[in-house]
């Protein structure tokens, strides 16, 4: 992430009050941690992210590096803590596309290793595109992979915990690589089992035909699985459509839904009706 793109110059000082590993030992490393932010002027709703500052210095004479993280609790805090927020933090390595060397991801190898009682700067909160619907008589139909788990986590604690009814469909498509990977809803933690309504929410978990490989999960299998109910919501003027995860699922799920459509103009005809109706939001990651 370029500094320049966000403002940066009021940071908070955040305290890491928990750090708890999400994922099995067996599966890529996913942990889920607890900021306390003791200002009045923190202020944030579901679907914003904030930034990580690690302090340097870093590589090209950066004396800090940025990070976007999604807030993965509602704005009533972490579990009811109005000043405590929560990240997922899967830790990342990349490999030099020169040297073929792998090298530790910096901010979240940074955050994985932090301990309780250490000082994170943050600052933001950054983004209001990604909110949930007022109406709770409206559809909403999440699709994320991996970590984007995170703002839909804070979706269901807010309609379901918070506003207590939810009238409208919730559907929640999340893809991993495992069922190990499945974040908040794995033998390790099951978290988003807390929040739901049973009457009004689905969940369809999608997994990577050839884990061993490290195939992305089949979001676009699982969707064409369910196309009926997806096309009719779609067809709903009172659904809301959020993605979150990887940038590579886009062109993923572009594709299932063209086929859905009858056609890719078809298809992007109703995606272009739902994005200036102002019924569909993205977050991605690379």
């Amino acid at each position: 992430m370029n500094l320049t793109e966000y403002d940066i110059s009021h940071p908070y000082t955040a305290k890491l009050v928990r750090s708890e590993r999400i994922t099995p030992e067996a599966t890529d490393e996913v942990r889920h941690l607890v900021l306390s932010i003791d200002s009045a002027t923190f202020n944030y709703l579901e679907g914003q992210s904030v930034g990580v500052l690690v302090p340097g210095p870093h590589a090209f004479g950066n004396a800090q590096h940025f990070r976007l993280y999604s807030i993965a609790n509602s704005r009533q805090g972490e579990q009811g803590e109005f000043t405590e927020i929560s990240l997922c933090v899967r830790r990342c390595f990349y490999i030099d596309e020169v040297s073929g060397e792998q090298f530790p991801g910096i901010a979240s190898n940074y955050l994985c290793d932090a301990l309780p009682g250490d000082d994170i700067l943050i600052c933001g909160p950054y983004g209001r595109q990604f909110l949930p619907p007022k109406d709770n008589t409206c559809n909403i139909l999440m699709i994320g992979v991996g970590t984007g788990i995170a703002p839909f986590r804070a979706f269901l604690k807010h309609i379901y915990e918070e506003r207590k009814t939810w009238k409208g469909k919730v559907r929640l498509f999340y893809g991993a690589r495992t069922g190990m990977d499945l974040l908040y809803q794995n033998e390790k933690n099951k978290d988003l089992a807390l929040y739901y309504d049973e009457g009004t929410f689905k969940a369809v978990e999608a997994l990577s035909p050839r884990p061993v490989f490290d195939d992305p999960a089949d979001l676009k299998q699982s969707i064409k699985e369910n196309a009926a109910e997806v096309w009719e919501l779609l067809q709903d003027p009172k659904t809301y459509v959020y993605l979150s995860g990887l940038s590579r699922m886009e062109a993923q799920l572009d594709q299932a839904l063209s086929e859905m459509a009858g056609s890719e103009e078809a298809w992007l005809q109703t995606k272009f009706e739902l994005i200036g109706q102002k019924r569909w939001a993205t977050l991605f990651y690379a």
